[in-house]
C-alpha cells in the first residue's frame, strides 16, 4: 500500500565535506592551514580535514598533534638558480603530482586549499581540472607555487591588500583560536608560573622562528648580564637544532632557555614585549594579541619580512631593528628601555588594536567551503 502524499518535500540527505590543505614546510605554511582545518570543522563537525606535507617537515609533529590525518608526498622545491637539480625538475613534479593524485581521490576530496611553499605545487597540479582550488598567500610577494596555484583556483585569498594575483580577496591570515581569543592579562600568573618566568618582572619574549635564529641567539643570549641587570625576565626559544649557554645571575628575574614553543598563547601572555622575526605569520599572531615587538627581518629574499613589518611599525606597535644591527649592546640601548617603559608599552599595545583580521580562519573556512559546493550548509 502507497503511504499517503503529506505534500512535505523530502530534504536532501547532508553530505560531508572533505577538505585537503597543503601547507607543509616551516610553521609559517602549517600554522594557517591548521588554522583553517579548526575552523572548518567548527563551522561543519561532520567535515573531514587531510594535510598534505612531506617526511622532512614540521608538519610531521604539528599536523597529528592537532589531530589531524597526514598524507606525505615527495618534495618539490624550487631551485633559486641553474643547476642540475633544475634539469631533474620535471621528474620530481611528475611523480609528486600522480602520489598527490592518489591521495586526493582515496580521500575523496571536495576542496584543495593551498598556502604555497613545496607541498602546494603538486597538490595544485594534482587537483587541476578534477578538484576546486582555493589560494591563500601570506605575503605581499607570493612565491612561485601560489603564482601557478592562483592562474587555477576557484578562489584566491590574500592577507593583505596589494598581493599581486588575479582575483585575490583580503581576509588576513587565519590564526587558531586560543590567539584570537586569548587574554593576556588573565593568562599572565599562569603563563609565567608555567614557563618558570619572575611574576612580576618586566619580560621579554625572544625567538627567531620554528627554527630559530642565529643573530638573535646571539643578540640575546650575549645580553644575559644586562638583562640581570636591569631586573629583566627573558624567555627565548632558540630553536630544536640550537642551543644556547646562559650563565645565571642569583637574584636576577629567569632567563628560561627552550627549544620549541608548543604553548604560544602562554609565551605571548607571559611576556612584556617580543623580539622576533616578522614573517608573516608571527607579524599577524603579535598584532592579534597586542603585544609591543621588536621586529628583525631576514636579511635575505625579497625583502617581504621587512614589509610584513610595516603596517606595525608605522601604526606605532612596533620597532624595526635590521639583523646586522641586532647585537647585546642594541639590545642594552632600544629593548632594555622599552621593556621597561610601562607607559610607552601600553601605547605600543593599543596601536596593535585593528592591524589584524581577527576572523580570517572563519572567513577563509566559509570560502573553502563554497568552493567545494558545501557554502549553503549541504
Amino acid at each position: 500500500m502507497s503511504q499517503p502524499d503529506t505534500g512535505a518535500e523530502k530534504t536532501p540527505a547532508r553530505t560531508a565535506p572533505t577538505v585537503v590543505v597543503a601547507g607543509g614546510g616551516t610553521a609559517g605554511h602549517i600554522e594557517p592551514a591548521l588554522a583553517l582545518a579548526d575552523a572548518v570543522t567548527r563551522l561543519r563537525p561532520d567535515a573531514k580535514v587531510v594535510a598534505l606535507g612531506t617526511e622532512r617537515g614540521l608538519e610531521t609533529t604539528l599536523v597529528p598533534d592537532r589531530g589531524y590525518p597526514l598524507e606525505l608526498i615527495p618534495p618539490v622545491p624550487m631551485p633559486r638558480k641553474p643547476t642540475a637539480e633544475l634539469l631533474r625538475l620535471p621528474l620530481k613534479v611528475r611523480d609528486a603530482v600522480r602520489r598527490t593524485r592518489e591521495v586526493l581521490d582515496r580521500v575523496g576530496a571536495d576542496v584543495v586549499v593551498g598556502f604555497g611553499g613545496y607541498v602546494a605545487l603538486p597538490a595544485y597540479l594534482a587537483a587541476r581540472g578534477r578538484t576546486p582550488i582555493v589560494v591563500h598567500e601570506a605575503n605581499k610577494h607570493p612565491g612561485l607555487a601560489n603564482k601557478i596555484g592562483a592562474r587555477l583556483a576557484a578562489k584566491v585569498a590574500a592577507a593583505v591588500p596589494g598581493t599581486p594575483l588575479p582575483g585575490a580577496e583580503v581576509v588576513g591570515i587565519p590564526l587558531r583560536h586560543s590567539i584570537t581569543s586569548l587574554d593576556r592579562s588573565a593568562l599572565r600568573a599562569e603563563a609565567r608560573a608555567h614557563f618558570g618566568l619572575d611574576p612580576d618582572a618586566p619580560t621579554v619574549l625572544a625567538f627567531g622562528g620554528s627554527q630559530g635564529a642565529r643573530s638573535i641567539n646571539e643578540a640575546v643570549s650575549g645580553a644575559a648580564q644586562t638583562f640581570a641587570e636591569a631586573g629583566v625576565g627573558v624567555l627565548h626559544a632558540h630553536g630544536p637544532k640550537n642551543s644556547v649557554a646562559v650563565r645565571e645571575f642569583p637574584g636576577a628575574p629567569a632567563y628560561v632557555p627552550v627549544p620549541y614553543l608548543e604553548r604560544m598563547d602562554l609565551a605571548y601572555a607571559a611576556a612584556d614585549l617580543v623580539l622576533c622575526r616578522s614573517g608573516a605569520m608571527t607579524v599577524a599572531e603579535v598584532s592579534a594579541v597586542g603585544l609591543p615587538a621588536v621586529f628583525v627581518p631576514l636579511p635575505h629574499g625579497n625583502g617581504e619580512q621587512a614589509l610584513n613589518a610595516e603596517p606595525a611599525v608605522h601604526a606605532g606597535a612596533g620597532l624595526l631593528v635590521a639583523d646586522e644591527a641586532l647585537t647585546p649592546e642594541a639590545i642594552a640601548e632600544q629593548v632594555i628601555p622599552l621593556v621597561t617603559d610601562t607607559e610607552r608599552l601600553a601605547k605600543m599595545s593599543a596601536a596593535a588594536v585593528g592591524l589584524g583580521h581577527g576572523a580570517a580562519d572563519e572567513t577563509l573556512a566559509r570560502m573553502v567551503l563554497e568552493a567545494g559546493g558545501h557554502g549553503d550548509g549541504n
